[in-house]
């Protein structure tokens, strides 16, 4: 049954404060945002609140801080980005609650609007301090969730100040629950799941909540390694989780019992070192010599990966199938991204380093759906729970 969250459309805000938490995370770079995928997708958010004359402040966090004011961490950059997308200026304010937000929230017209500082600099956000909330919350009078990514945690940004204020779903949170339902609990068969990145300890609880669901799980990357060891494969100095071993052999024994075909590269991209001058060569999977870690997939696991994918009526990629961010490392992703924006079935990505590698490809808008979520995005197909939806349920 699909999800029904509080429609932001169905809120009176004409002329109220609105405290609008936005998913901001996004890399920097020499002081500047590197790509501002997340920011893009919620503008229309932003826009419909504006347009209908609410006065705004979003709020969001970037990085890990930890409790701590770190500098380098501040949402600055995100501020100079948001206010070229919006046109218009968008002042960042120095703290996200005390007295400098009450003014500059108790200044703001109809149509304004602030970005404040980096939620994540009071450790009051991450532990859900009920105090931290309520400071949060106090000088607003509705609350508008659109940060899907951090949907899984409960935060005082996320689900602390759903105590104080009535709280609605943005555009962007209504997108995402809306795809990720259709592929969660009524996909079109088959249905494949593309698992990459670069350990298999992220990826093996999705693996085994996933495997009952699908009908074919494609595994690349540094995660296909523990895999490939597992069915007797030596390996080189390719990463193993070795405590795994066992984990992973009951994965592949619970997908051949469910009739779940789970493949692996057949060729790898192997180098000595991981740099961007590196001497590579190509070998078979029972082949790597000793001396070499496996940092890609090869072309031939590229031709059978892609064939398999063509045939899917339902694809979910998530994590690279190489060391991507290095150039000798990047043709496996790169061409399975090209296969799938080109594939007929319909094909998400599971946000993270996965979505960072389409948006460099150029590729993005090829995709039925990027997800902007990552963690969270995974943490839904599997049905875990997702503390900040509860407070947004119609």
């Amino acid at each position: 049954m699909a999800m029904t969250l509080k429609d932001l459309r169905e809120a009176e805000v004409a002329g109220k404060t609105v405290l609008l938490r936005a998913d901001f995370n996004v890399p920097l770079k020499g002081g500047e945002v590197a790509e501002d995928f997340r920011i893009r997708k919620t503008i229309p958010t932003i826009r419909w609140l504006l347009e209908r004359g609410a006065r705004v402040a979003i709020v969001s966090h970037l990085g890990r801080p930890k409790g701590k004011v770190v500098p380098e961490l501040s949402l600055r950059p995100v501020a100079g980005r948001l206010s070229q997308l919006l046109g218009g200026d968008v002042p960042l304010i120095g703290d996200c609650i005390g007295d400098e937000v009450k003014i500059a929230v108790g200044e703001l017209k109809s149509g304004d609007v602030i970005l404040l500082e980096n939620v994540r600099f009071h450790s009051g956000e991450e532990e859900n301090d009920p105090d931290f909330a309520a400071a949060l919350a106090e000088p607003f009078d509705l609350y508008v969730n659109d940060a899907f990514a951090v949907c899984h945690r409960a935060h005082a940004s996320t689900v602390g100040v759903t105590q104080h204020l009535p709280a609605y779903a943005g555009l962007l949170l209504q997108e995402e629950i809306r795809v990720l339902s259709k592929v969660r609990d009524n996909p079109e068969r088959p249905y494949y799941l593309l698992i990459g990145g670069k350990k298999a300890k992220d990826k093996l609880g999705v693996l085994e909540e996933l495997l009952p669901k699908v009908d074919g799980i494609l595994i690349g990357g540094g995660a296909a390694f523990t895999f490939l060891k597992a069915k007797g494969n030596e390996i080189g100095r390719s990463v193993l989780e070795e405590e795994l071993l066992p984990r992973v052999k009951e994965i592949a024994e619970q997908a051949y019992r469910n009739n779940v075909l789970i493949l692996l590269p057949k060729d790898v991209v192997v180098a000595r070192e991981l740099s961007e001058d590196a001497e590579t060569s190509i070998v078979p999977v029972d082949r790597i010599p000793a001396d070499v870690m496996g940092l890609d997939i090869g072309p031939q696991t590229v031709r059978v990966f892609s064939e398999k994918l063509r045939e899917a009526a339902t694809v979910v990629w998530a994590g690279p199938m190489g060391a991507f961010e290095y150039k000798p490392f990047a043709r496996g992703t790169e061409a399975i991204a090209k296969t799938l924006a080109e594939a007929p079935g319909f094909t998400v990505v599971g946000g993270g380093e996965t979505g960072e590698a389409v948006i460099a490809l150029g590729l993005e808008d090829r995709f039925d759906h990027l997800s902007t979520g990552g963690g969270a995005t995974l943490a839904f197909l599997q049905g875990k729970p997702m503390p900040a939806l509860e407070p947004l349920m119609a």
